[in-house]
């Protein structure tokens, strides 16, 4: 509609009066290009109506309604805007780019909101260490397969199950201590180092994305990990010096039939005594690895990245020809999955058995200590030292491994029947003492 041209500046009166078919009105003098108009539904509405400085063309940008806008209000706001433009800079430019900025501001609020500590786990997860699909080619992860399994494993059973649903944003060093700590208090000071360190990580890549938090976010796990060491709080395992002695074993053997383990677990322990085999080993042992003729199992990966065959004693081949008929791919399956059982759910089920009472009598112990047993113990029976060490599958170091390239694979099943025997012997003799005595 076309402005009145107005003699005098604009009033309250001029405005209040002007009706849907009233002409715009323009204010005069230093207030020069405040205008107003009323809209069909007698809407009034200020208006800074000037030439930009970036493009020589007219711009007309809102400024209010009247009267939820005073004209005193309108022509301070009308002087903001004009010392920007004789700056040289446009008003309604910056006042659209602040526009969007808030509107971006608050859509990084709301996924930071939507970014769970579960969601940032699967980020860390698919984008970084599992392996890939990139522009139809694949990616390597930053972990082998079995590596990516135990991260998943790891963020998955304490992280994700407590914090998981928390916004990753809001998290803060005390929710992590507390996690942390949590996990040494049920005895499990390796998988507490594991799930800080893996969580730190997890934090880091998805901060370097400068996605999902704000510039000033601080990494809650390494403020957590500085107050985890201040106070002394030991996430490594202590170095293993516990071995079992023939009385103790004697003990454990006789107690573990009717122990509260469960069946699946209660034959991984069986058969890390039987071999001296990590239970990571045989809680993910396959029968396919498995030859019943030929009485070896072969660990086509091992700690030390060098496959070996593992000789079986007759007792474990009697054990796996009945057991055979009632697994699937792997030897010692979860009942409820299918899959392999989790290593540290023996720790853990120990852990449980020492609160509720339910365990053996003897010095605490724990899975791992089994390995260190069987070697001692062979050791005791007057096995050679390199025949020993290669039962355990442990390199052979300096000079020796370099010239020395015999397996002892022979040596190994000697020796690991003659110790098959001696367990045998434990839970059938009656003085048990006297033969830990006489070893």
């Amino acid at each position: 509609m076309p402005v009145k041209q107005n003699n005098k500046p604009l009033s309250f009166r001029a405005i209040d009066s002007m009706k849907p078919d009233s002409r715009d009105l323009s204010d005069t003098g230093e207030y020069r290009g405040l205008r107003v108009t009323c809209g069909r539904a007698g809407t009034k509405t200020f208006f800074y109506r000037y030439k930009s400085p970036l493009t020589g063309k007219l711009v007309q940008m809102k400024l209010g309604s009247f009267p939820s806008m005073s004209l005193s209000d309108a022509r301070q706001e009308l002087e903001g805007h004009k010392s920007v433009r004789n700056s040289g800079r446009c008003p309604a430019t910056e006042k659209r780019e602040a526009v969007l900025a808030e509107q971006e501001v608050k859509e990084k609020k709301k996924k930071q909101k939507e970014f769970t500590v579960r969601a940032l786990i699967d980020l860390y997860l698919e984008q970084y260490i599992d392996d890939r699909m990139v522009n139809g080619k694949r990616v390597a992860g930053a972990r082998k397969p079995k590596g990516q399994d135990e991260v998943r494993r790891t963020l998955y059973a304490d992280p994700v199950k407590v914090l998981g649903k928390k916004p990753a944003s809001v998290i803060t060093r005390k929710d992590i201590s507390s996690l942390v700590v949590g996990i040494v208090d049920r005895g499990a000071n390796v998988q507490a180092g594991n799930v800080l360190r893996e969580l730190l990580a997890a934090y880091e890549f998805a901060i370097g994305l400068d996605t999902y938090f704000d510039d000033d976010f601080v990494n809650p796990c390494i403020q957590a990990k500085a107050g985890l060491r201040q106070a002394k709080i030991k996430l490594t395992p202590h170095k293993g010096k516990r071995a079992l002695s023939n009385n103790e074993l004697a003990e454990l053997l006789h107690w573990l039939p009717g122990s509260a383990y469960t069946p699946t677990q209660k034959n991984v322990i069986q058969m890390a005594l039987w071999t001296g085999c990590r239970t990571g080993e045989v809680v993910n042992a396959e029968w396919q690895h498995v030859d019943l003729k030929k009485k070896t199992w072969h660990l086509p990966e091992t700690k030390t990245f060098v496959e070996r065959y593992v000789q079986l004693p007759e007792q474990a081949i009697a054990f796996l020809t009945y057991h055979r008929k009632t697994t699937g791919k792997y030897l010692f399956p979860s009942t409820k999955t299918g899959l392999p059982i989790q290593q540290k759910q023996l720790t853990e089920q120990a852990w449980r058995l020492r609160r509720d009472n339910k365990m053996l009598d003897i010095k605490s112990w724990t899975p791992h200590d089994l390995r260190r047993s069987v070697r001692t113990g062979l050791s005791r029976l007057g096995c050679p030292n390199e025949v020993g060490e290669a039962v355990l599958g442990h390199s052979k170091q300096g000079i020796v491994g370099t010239y020395d390239l015999h397996q002892y694979e022979p040596e190994c099943r000697e020796w690991l029947q003659v110790w098959a025997d001696h367990l045998d012997a434990l839970v059938s003799d009656d003085n048990v003492v006297t033969i830990s005595e006489a070893k």
